[in-house]
């Protein structure tokens, strides 16, 4: 339990934070969501738009330290990869 003031300051930062990541990491899940319900549905075309609006927000996760830059990477690697062999 924090007993200093500053400790308790910073117990009611990181709830606030907390909250804000949670929301972050929320909104990321539903656009990696949508690019993999493009992807399993088979349109290539629906699954690059998914894709396209999904990057900006990944990056922005990136700058926000909610992820980290090799895993976004790593992520948008792979779905792009998988929409490539919607084509074939």
């Amino acid at each position: 339990m924090a007993n200093t003031p500053q400790s308790k300051k910073r117990a009611r930062q990181l709830e606030r934070r907390t909250e804000i990541n949670k929301a972050r990491r929320s909104r990321l899940r539903t656009f990696l969501r949508k690019v993999e319900e493009a992807i399993a549905s088979g349109d290539q075309t629906k699954a690059n738009e998914a894709l396209r609006a999904a990057q900006p927000e990944l990056d922005r996760g990136v700058t926000k330290g909610v992820l980290h830059k090799n895993t976004v990477a790593r992520k948008m690697s792979r779905l792009s990869a998988r929409i490539k062999a919607l084509a074939a």
